[in-house]
């Protein structure tokens, strides 16, 4: 049986007009006083307010003084409510009629949930110390999840719970609310299948009607695999050798991430660095460092990783070198073109050539064409490779040109007068490359030329004669020409 709405009569009888009270329900009589509450239990909500009603019969020659309602009472001492501290501004005492009041409470608490009795006073007697009266219930709202803990793409429930059946609204329809924001749900229930990350967050929940009085906030904790895994680099912009760059791997996980793996693409492959730690730092970042490089994000559930990441290390020329197009020997004649090799990113916009000793350049460009080279043109050469993070020079590559013999002659010593019997030497030079292997000596008599065995570059009279008086001249071989000198003549004088 719900005694929740039973009215409850109490009465009593009065005794040859002595304050003494005998109990028995219903009403008996004019002699009778008695009062019946409205409800035997009352369920309300914290912060709602309450209405807790009574009626109360008494003898017509029984002239009422005083009404009030209680909640506390020892040895026959209550405490009128409207003057307890703790219900200051919260109860207001109304009636209708001069046989009802009603008990309103304002901004219920949980400490409010007890029993209230109404009592009044007559001229005669008082009414109301043990008799049963209305108890109340007040209720706050709770969120229950199930289960407590939870990952993406399993069902979870959040239920709107109280501790008792509202009284005034026993099936009321409910409202939800996530960050403060209204849901479309009304059931008690709010049931999220499949729940994802997006729908963590926390959650209360309101009687329609009652908007105000949420419950406490629950947080819905969503575990899920690591996404959105993304790696970024700082600082953003160019990066040049020798700066410091940071790479920073980011990812939405819950749990959080617990390691992290960095890796670098070589060709098919990825290589593995040892790095477990959320960023990966270069001090002093090199130019082998270019490349493609991505994370994997591991927080015990899976692992999530990112896109790739091209790092683009920028430096200046290096490792620059001089080759030629003829891998022989330079002949007189030929045509030869040298060409300037370097690494450097980005590539080298600008080739200068220079031949050593000589103050200005000789050309630009990556490649250098000397055409019909001469001998003249030997020497070293070397490049200058600049782009616009430095510049830098090579090392000198010696062209060497080779020629016949050119600039033959022949001097005398010593000059001035030659006496029969002193000592004259005749030298031949010449300019060759290779250089002269051979000399050949020759003395002209008529129209005819003698030569001498001698193939030393000098004719040697140790103590010449006046038969050797006459012209002579020398013939120079370096293996690819002969040069022959100009006639130099011989007066030997007789004493």
């Amino acid at each position: 049986m719900n005694l929740s709405n039973t009215s409850i009569t109490l009465s009593l009888i009065m005794v040859s007009g002595i304050d003494q009270f005998h109990f028995v329900s219903g009403v008996v009589g004019e002699s009778c006083m008695n009062v019946t509450y409205t409800h035997q239990s009352i369920c309300a909500l914290k912060g709602s307010t309450v209405d807790i009603s009574c009626f109360y019969t008494h003898p017509s020659w029984h002239n009422v003084t005083e009404v009030s309602w209680f909640s506390k009472w020892e040895t026959g001492v209550t405490n009128d409510l409207s003057q307890d501290p703790e219900y200051a501004d919260r109860v207001e005492y109304h009636r209708q009629t001069d046989k009802d009041s009603t008990l309103k409470i304002t901004d219920l608490r949980e400490r409010d949930s007890t029993e209230y009795k109404f009592r009044f006073k007559t001229v005669h007697a008082e009414w109301g110390y043990t008799f049963s009266g209305t108890t109340l219930s007040v209720t706050g709202l709770q969120v229950e999840m199930t289960p407590a803990t939870v990952t993406e793409g399993q069902r979870v429930t959040l239920a709107c719970r109280t501790v008792c059946t509202l009284t005034d609204n026993p099936n009321p329809s409910y409202i939800w609310y996530k960050l403060g924001q209204r849901l479309t749900n009304q059931n008690n229930s709010l049931i999220l299948n499949p729940v994802s990350s997006e729908d963590a967050g926390r959650y209360s929940c309101a009687v329609e009607g009652f908007e105000d009085l949420h419950s406490p906030e629950e947080t819905l904790t969503v575990k899920y695999d690591p996404k959105n895994t993304s790696v970024s680099v700082s600082p953003s912009g160019e990066i040049v050798e020798g700066s410091s760059v940071t790479l920073t791997c980011s990812s939405d996980a819950n749990p959080p991430v617990k390691r992290y793996t960095w890796y670098k693409t070589n060709g098919h492959q990825s290589v593995s660095y040892g790095n477990t730690e959320p960023q990966q730092v270069f001090n002093q970042i090199k130019s082998s460092a270019t490349g493609e490089y991505y994370c994997e994000a591991w927080n015990g559930i899976k692992t999530g990783r990112s896109e790739s990441i091209n790092l683009d290390v920028k430096y200046g020329p290096k490792n620059i070198s001089v080759s030629t197009s003829l891998s022989g020997e330079i002949v007189e004649g030929n045509s030869v073109t040298l060409t300037c090799s370097s690494d450097a990113n980005p590539p080298v916009d600008k080739y200068t050539w220079y031949k050593k000793n000589v103050t200005s350049p000789k050309a630009s460009g990556q490649s250098y064409s000397i055409t019909n080279i001469i001998s003249e043109d030997r020497g070293e050469y070397y490049c200058e490779a600049e782009n616009k993070y430095g510049r830098l020079n090579s090392s000198p590559v010696f062209v060497d040109v080779q020629y016949g013999p050119k600039n033959t002659s022949v001097s005398i010593s010593p000059s001035g007068e030659i006496v029969e019997g002193s000592s004259v030497t005749l030298t031949c030079s010449s300019d060759a490359n290779p250089p002269v292997k051979r000399y050949t000596w020759y003395k002209k008599i008529g129209h005819q030329s003698i030569s001498y065995g001698n193939t030393e570059p000098q004719q040697v009279f140790n103590q010449i004669k006046s038969s050797d008086t006459g012209e002579y001249y020398c013939e120079a071989w370096n293996g690819m020409k002969t040069g022959r000198s100009e006639s130099i003549n011989i007066d030997v004088k007789c004493e």
